[in-house]
């Protein structure tokens, strides 16, 4: 693993306007999205269990092959375990997957492609992975949609790859998007809608889908 610059770790979805105009980095042509859009396949599910209760994540290995490749990676290292649910953006989303508690930022594999032109929809209890600005640049980190959040689907702002969805204990997922938040300060950064009493993911592990 590879340290991840902390700007780039601070994966913030609030940042999703527009996308990186830098000379240096222009912006390939974006591909057209196929028509109609693949349904999301569940291949293997994952149980999380939160300091706020669990919930079973369904992964589409069969459209989203290097997304879902590099959260089960993520998954089987254990990396997960006893990270943090570090931003509840209400009605919006929950992050997590690249701190620990108090804020401090794991290190990471190298960033992988983006697959968001796939055309999975960032519909309510879909995952996708959180980025900076630049395309390709998600890491570790992912989200649950808490609505369908259509600015998020590609071709829009380059697109938010979704790979899989939740499938049992959305339940868990509302109670948590309703926690209290607070901005926070560490080594020279303002995180935002961080729970004011810490989610923790305890472990992610596989288990049998729903029938």
């Amino acid at each position: 693993m590879k340290a991840y610059l902390l700007a780039a770790a601070l994966i913030s979805l609030t940042a999703c306007g527009g996308s990186d105009s830098s000379p240096q980095t222009p912006t390939p042509p974006p591909t057209p999205t196929p028509t109609p859009s693949p349904e999301l396949a569940i291949n293997v599910c994952y149980l999380v269990d939160t300091t706020m209760g669990e919930f079973t994540l369904g992964i589409d290995n069969t459209n989203m092959p290097i997304t879902a490749a590099n959260f089960s990676r993520y998954v089987d290292e254990k990396f997960y375990d006893g990270t943090l649910f570090h931003r509840i953006a209400n009605n919006f989303v929950n992050q997590g997957g690249g701190f620990t508690p108090g804020m401090n930022v794991k290190s990471t594999y190298d960033p992988i492609k983006n697959e968001s032109s796939v055309g999975l929809k960032n519909d309510r209890g879909t995952i996708a992975m959180a980025r900076t600005q630049v395309l390709d640049s998600a890491t570790s980190q992912f989200f649950i949609n808490i609505h369908d959040n259509d600015n998020l689907n590609y071709p829009s702002q380059g697109g938010y790859a979704v790979f899989g969805m939740v499938v049992a204990g959305m339940e868990v997922v509302d109670i948590m998007n309703a926690v209290n938040t607070q901005s926070v300060q560490k080594d020279g950064v303002t995180f935002t809608n961080v729970p004011v009493e810490e989610i923790i993911v305890n472990s992610i592990s596989e288990t049998n889908c729903p029938g």
